[in-house]
């Protein structure tokens, strides 16, 4: 009975990750700031995204840009630290 409950939380956990949708994480030095751009229904249309959103940043004198695709929830789509506008 137990391997069955393992069996369900495993396969329950993989199909809500399979549900997660993908965003496009930015992360920049110069304003300290973290941007989500998304929701994409898959990684490949998140990554022909994803140059759009880096132009804009490094257009606004963004500095220090990582740029990261992945499956996540954000609760705020963007957050910079403390006396960051």
């Amino acid at each position: 009975m137990k391997l069955l409950n393992v069996f369900k939380e495993i396969t329950s956990g993989f199909m809500q990750a399979m549900s997660t949708p993908w965003w496009v994480e930015i992360k920049t030095a110069e304003p300290n700031c973290t941007y989500y751009f998304g929701p994409f229904d898959d990684p490949a249309e998140a990554k022909s995204a994803h140059s759009g959103y880096v132009e804009d940043l490094t257009g606004e004198g963004a500095q220090g840009i990582n740029v990261e695709i992945k499956r996540c929830k954000p609760v705020e789509l963007t957050s910079c630290a403390s006396g960051v506008e």
